[in-house]
């Protein structure tokens, strides 16, 4: 067994979703824990941002938090798809973390992951600060994991690690929920230069296995059985643009055929005419029967069209002031909505 000392820590957390609607709440050593409100009934896909706290390998990283896939961790990095497993993460870096989240009693939490094994030396509060960078305090993996005294932990002994997180739509919207670090001094318009207010649009239909596809602003994501890749930036207008990956499938004997019906065009194959329009063989679901459904989508490409359209705006909801301890923890949900 092995004991520390605890210290009282403070966060700043706050889940990134598409367009901004902030609650600011500041912590003191008597306020409990943030979370995220979280009340539907079903699972979902979510993001944190992992501040390194030593220099470290993305390899690693994908252990700690245990990633299924590198590819899957590239992706939500919109990291090079070559990339190595030993690529260097430098200490206080951000690294985007994918996880499975539920709602638990009204709170979001990581679906039993990570699971974290207790080592020589290890307390509680040096787990959830220095190997967990702050993301959760010693008080929640305590209470998740039903120990008594949080002096006395077993060498050897598996943790999970409760991550926050939320499924809930915004606004009616399904959302993809990311929890960022805030950095000492940063404003609410800071934080919204750096990840953006603009949306992806994708016509992937209902019926289809994989929808609603969320894939956030700077990220990528591989679905159909690992044989499509769609990607979300701004060098496409915010536009979904999906192609096939080029890799071998999984769970199916190999990839079909994705083109687009009355054309000659593959998946991902675009003409531009005038007027800044322009056509694509588009992605829009597959089903269980081995068969990946396309479609001929139009688009504007005017400069600046990508949110005449969809822009959401910045909305801010205050919900009460305190200097006291004078941090602050913001919830900022920035919402992709896919048409």
């Amino acid at each position: 067994m092995t004991k520390t000392p605890f210290t009282s820590p403070h966060h700043h957390l706050l889940t990134l979703t598409l367009t901004l609607l902030t609650t600011f709440l500041t912590l003191s050593s008597a306020q409990p824990p943030p979370s995220f409100t979280c009340t539907t009934t079903t699972t979902c896909k979510s993001l944190i941002g992992y501040i390194s706290p030593n220099t470290t390998t993305l390899s690693h990283i994908q252990t700690l938090f245990q990633v299924k896939t590198l590819r899957t961790l590239l992706g939500v990095n919109n990291l090079p798809q070559n990339t190595f497993p030993n690529h260097t993460v430098a200490v206080n870096s951000t690294i985007k973390i994918p996880f499975p989240c539920r709602c638990i009693n009204g709170t979001g939490l990581s679906n039993k992951v990570p699971q974290y094994k207790i080592v020589k030396d290890d307390g509680l509060s040096h787990i959830a600060m220095q190997v967990f960078s702050g993301l959760v305090t010693y008080p929640q993996i305590q209470e998740a994991n039903g120990i008594k005294d949080a002096n006395l932990i077993v060498i050897g002994n598996e943790l999970w690690i409760p991550l926050p997180c939320s499924c809930d739509d915004v606004d009616g919207d399904k959302v993809v929920h990311y929890g960022h670090v805030v950095a000492p001094g940063s404003s609410v318009q800071q934080i919204a230069q750096q990840f953006g207010t603009s949306l992806s649009t994708a016509s992937v239909v209902p019926t289809s296995f994989d929808y609603p596809l969320l894939v956030p602003s700077g990220t990528y994501v591989d679905t159909a059985h690992n044989c499509v890749m769609c990607q979300c930036d701004a060098t496409n207008n915010f536009t979904l643009n999906c192609q096939p990956t080029g890799l071998k499938a999984v769970d199916w004997h190999t990839c079909p055929s994705m083109k687009c019906a009355a054309s000659n065009m593959s998946l991902g194959n675009f003409t531009d005419s005038s007027s800044c329009s322009r056509t694509t063989c588009a992605y829009s679901g597959f089903n269980k029967n081995q068969t990946i459904f396309t479609t001929l989508a139009e688009s504007n490409t005017c400069p600046g069209n990508a949110t005449d359209d969809h822009s959401l705006g910045l909305k801010i909801h205050s919900m009460g002031w305190s200097f006291g301890s004078g941090l602050l923890f913001i919830q900022l949900l920035m919402l992709h909505r896919f048409l």
